[in-house]
Order: structure tokens, then sequence, then C-alpha cells
């Protein structure tokens, strides 16, 4: 909490909010319109992370099996994407605010269909298992990379198309779009080495990057706000609080996606993917039933509300006797993690001008990069000291504790509120 005076000193009213973002002369758009134009935007992270699906359940069993390699090697080949995801934030950022957002997106794009082309080439050199692995590693980096500018990129052209008002619209659309992708992504890049063999996979990324490339050439793009570029780290202060809101409540998802399947195996219980479908279909329909209550109620407030909803979901399946009460423990964490992202993310934002929107979304956004990075390992000690239900209490307790940071950030909010009456 070092950063909080930074933070706190530039608190923007709700009434000046259009005036600190890029201001919107055009005249207003219907709800419907302005949907459309939002989904049409988060359509290349859709494609994006269609990208990192396809091969997500694939590349592990090729390394460890196909290839010889142990599985350290097998589970680095998945996680060095994340780290490259973390370390790129910065540049993206700045490359966003800078050159904008579409630009931002087109890069994206073009380093997908280039990761598609290191994965075919990896199929091809399958008889020499170092080179494969070599070309595998340095797609997953590239592909890593341009999911910082892909997604963080689409947020920004978003709101600069639909307004600072829209912020959280944007921000939900796009995390239905990024959570999507990888349902389906996942499942397909299956069906599609079965059939075909792995080349299909590198073949796929290449083509749906084009297709991005494509889709995006000719749309309009959002204006290029001009005005002071804050430097990454000062506006990672004035995020930080939300930031470690947000990593505190993502460690229930890092759980259940990495240890679900174990948690069911350790009580001899079937269909441990029923929890991840369940927790995915909550979380999706979530977002499009209350996604518009953070701009009727505040983004603390919903924040405060899912957090308590994520820590009974992931307390009823620490304590859950029953296959059927952990079904219900993932639906409510489900549904109470859908809104934590753009509700903090949507305070997060408005406390940077518009010419740095770019680095705040980019800054706000690896928190969730470095909770999934270091839930796996720590959740696995956990684990393989008080089994696998502890893991699930130790993810109650975090989220409680983003429910803490979430509480304390509302009432320095609502007094610097009154402070400005």
């Amino acid at each position: 909490m070092a950063h909080l005076i930074s933070l706190l000193s530039f608190c923007p009213s709700r009434r000046n909010l259009d005036r600190l973002f890029m201001p919107d002369t055009r005249s207003p758009q219907r709800p419907m319109a302005v949907t459309l134009q939002v989904v049409s935007i988060v359509l290349f992270t859709f494609i994006g992370y269609l990208n990192i699906g396809i091969p997500l359940a694939v590349l592990p069993g090729y390394v460890h099996t196909d290839l010889g390699f142990g599985a350290v090697v097998a589970g680095l080949v998945i996680s060095v994407q994340y780290l490259a995801t973390l370390l790129s934030r910065p540049y993206s950022s700045r490359l966003i605010d800078n050159l904008g957002s579409k630009k931002a997106v087109l890069l994206g794009l073009a380093g997908c269909g280039l990761s598609g082309v290191l994965m075919l080439l990896s199929s091809w050199l399958q008889g020499w298992p170092v080179a494969s692995l070599v070309c595998l590693f340095i797609g997953r980096v590239v592909l890593g990379s341009a999911e910082s500018l892909v997604g963080s990129g689409s947020i920004g052209w978003g709101i600069g198309r639909v307004g600072a008002k829209n912020t959280a619209k944007v921000i939900s659309w796009n995390g239905i779009a990024s959570y999507g992708a990888l349902a389906i992504g996942a499942p397909l890049g299956v069906l599609m080495v079965g059939e075909l063999g792995l080349w299909s996979m590198g073949v796929s990324i290449m083509l749906l990057a084009g297709l991005g490339l494509t889709l995006a050439w000719k749309k309009e793009p959002a204006p290029i706000v001009h005005g002071e570029r804050l430097p990454f780290m000062h506006v990672l202060g004035r995020v930080f609080p939300h930031g470690m809101g947000l990593a505190l409540g993502s460690i229930g998802f890092g759980t259940i996606a990495t240890f679900i399947t174990l948690y069911y195996a350790s009580h001899g219980w079937p269909n441990a993917v029923l929890c991840l479908s369940l927790f995915g279909g909550c979380f999706i329909a979530a977002r499009l039933l209350f996604g518009n209550l953070i701009n009727r109620l505040g983004g603390f407030r919903v924040a405060i509300a899912c957090l308590s909803v994520e820590s009974l979901g992931l307390l009823l399946l620490w304590l859950a006797p029953s296959p059927e009460l952990a079904l219900a423990g993932a639906a409510l964490t489900g549904f109470g993690f859908s809104l934590v992202f753009p509700a903090l993310g949507v305070e997060a934002v408005n406390l940077v001008p518009a010419s740095s929107r770019g680095a705040a979304v980019g800054a706000y956004s690896l928190f969730i990069d470095l909770s999934l990075g270091i839930t796996g390992p720590v959740a696995g000690a956990i684990a393989g000291g008080f089994g696998f239900s502890s893991i699930f209490l130790f993810a109650a307790i975090a989220s409680l504790s983003g429910l803490g940071v979430s509480v304390y950030l509302f009432k320095q909010a609502k007094a610097m509120r009154e402070q400005q009456v």
C-alpha cells in the first residue's frame, strides 16, 4: 500500500469523468447500438484468445509424450506465454497510448500469426525434438506479447469509440470474449489435432490472425488522445490497490482452473469438467445480465457484492461433502468473480488522464497475470501439505482479503467525493 498516497492524490468526481477522458461530441447512441459497436471491437480479443486456447490442451501432451521432455518442461511451454504477457505489459501500454489502439491490435494480431508459423515449423521438426521445442518456446513468447497488445488494445479502442461512460461495458464484453474464446479454443484444438494432426493448429492460428487483420484493417480507429503521458510505474502506483483487489479475487479462478480435476479425484467424484463448465457459464451469464450495474451503482459496490458471493462459493467448495454441492460452489464462484475485473477496473482507469488510458489498462491487467502465475505453485504446495480441499480455503481467505481492500477503497473514494462537494 506504499503507493496509496499517490493514488488518492488524483481521484476525479463522476461529474468530471467525461471531461477527463476523450470528450465524445457525437450524438448519443442507443444502448443496443453501443453494445454492437463494442462487440465489433472485442471480436479481435475473441480471435486473439482463440489463438491462445487452441494449443492450450494439446501442447503439454505433445512436449511430454511426442517430444519426450519432462513434465516441468511441458508446463513451462504453457507458463512462458503468461510470463511474456506480464513482462510486455509496460511496452504494450506505451505503444497503445502513443500509436493508438488500432495499430496495437493490428500488431498483436500479426504476432499471433507469427506464432502460428512457428508452431507449424515445430510440427515439421518433430523428428528433431530440441529444435521443435525451441520453435515452440519462441512462438509462445511471441503469442504472450501479442496477447497484451490485442487484449488491452481492444479495451482502449472500445472506450475511445463509445466514450468513457461505457468503460464498464467495454471491459465486461472484452472479458466475455476472452473467456469464451478459451472455452471454445481448447476442445477445438484437441479435435483438430486428433482429426488432422498437429500442423492444423499452426495453420488455423495463421488463418484466424489473417481474418482478424482483414476485419480490423478498414475499421475506424479511436482518436489518439494527446496530453501528458504518465510513466508506467507512476500509473502502476495509482492502480496498485485496485490491482491488489483483483489479484486476490483472481486466486479462486486460478485454483479452480488448475486443481478442480485433482480435487474431484481426491474425493472419488466423477465429471470434474462439469465444474469448469458451470463456472464458465455462470461467469458469462452474470456479465451479460448484470454488467450495467457498474454504471448504476459504482464499481466499488459491485466489487464488494461480487467478492462476497465468490468467497461464499469457495467456502462451499472447501466444505462440500458431495459433488452436487461442489458444483454449487463452482457456480457461485464463477458468478461472483465475473464482475470483479470490470468493477475495480472502471475505478482504476478513472484515476489517470485519457492520454495514459492504455498504461492504466495494462498496469491493472498485470495483476491478474501475476495472480494466475503464482496461484499454481502456491496452491500446489498447500495441497501437498494439507490436501486438495484446503486450497479452496486458501482461495476464500484471499477473496475475503480482496473484499476488505474493496471496502477500504470505497470508503476512501467516498471521503474524497465528500471533500470535493
